[in-house]
């Protein structure tokens, strides 16, 4: 009912910035959250960061606290990650979901319905 599609990813190197968009459609009325997570290889799919469509509420995981900013569009379809200062730690496939009920860093399937088809982030040192 939510298509989720990513884009921005990209190779940088340490220190470097890019910005990760994701666009929804189809029955976005639904949405009361969107948020990036990413899954690096032979580790779990960790929450990055989230929205609260309605509250603007936001959650971060700790170690991208003061380096990457989540922010989403007026008509809160496109949602966006700025992400600074990257380091090779951040290297990882990102996933932009939407949970029609739940807000917070908790990606799993259960809480996040929707997924888009992940971009690739890799930051060389």
């Amino acid at each position: 009912q939510v298509q989720l599609v990513e884009s921005g990813g990209g190779s940088v190197q340490a220190g470097g910035s890019l910005r990760l968009s994701c666009v929804a459609s189809g029955y976005t009325r639904s949405i009361y959250s969107m948020g990036w997570f990413r899954q690096a290889p032979g580790k779990e799919r960790e929450g990055v960061a989230v929205i609260c469509t309605g509250s603007g509420s936001t959650y971060y995981t700790d170690s991208v606290k003061g380096r990457f900013t989540i922010n989403q569009d007026a008509a809160k379809v496109s949602l966006y990650l700025q992400m600074n200062s990257l380091k090779p730690e951040d290297t990882a496939m990102y996933y932009c979901g939407v949970s029609d009920y739940y807000c917070g860093l908790d990606g799993s399937d259960s809480r996040y319905r929707y997924w888009g088809q992940g971009t690739q982030v890799t930051v060389s040192s």
